[in-house]
């Protein structure tokens, strides 16, 4: 029997696809108000990223349509990265997340307190 090809099709099976690099969302979290220099993407970012690891995502991201690069002509060369229109779109998504995200730390923490002690 032949599997069914979901992307394109399933708006889950695409958004999960599109948005599987591990710091995706919240590249375009940090992306979402305003263009940000590459340097500085990677200060922002939770953990140690290497560059490498940051440009494929950004790469990534840029290749499905969610973030614009610009290079301007300077020395030293300044290159910025934003949402596109589509990447924009997802703030709602974002938000959304947030609001869970922030409910599901709560619900984690009250787990926790609520644990019982294991001698």
């Amino acid at each position: 029997m032949e599997k069914k090809q979901l992307f394109g099709l399933c708006p889950y099976v695409t958004s999960q696809k599109v948005l599987t690099g591990k710091w995706s969302m919240y590249i375009m979290y940090l992306l979402k108000d305003e263009p940000v220099r590459f340097n500085e993407l990677q200060r922002r970012m939770p953990e140690d990223m290497t560059h490498t690891t940051l440009s494929r995502q950004l790469k990534a991201l840029e290749e499905d349509g969610l973030i614009v690069r610009r290079v301007y002509s300077e020395i030293p060369p300044k290159v910025e990265y934003e949402l596109s229109e589509i990447g924009h779109k997802f703030e709602k998504v974002l938000a959304a997340l947030e609001i869970w995200g922030n409910e599901y730390i709560d619900f984690m923490h009250q787990r926790q307190a609520n644990k019982p002690i294991e001698k």
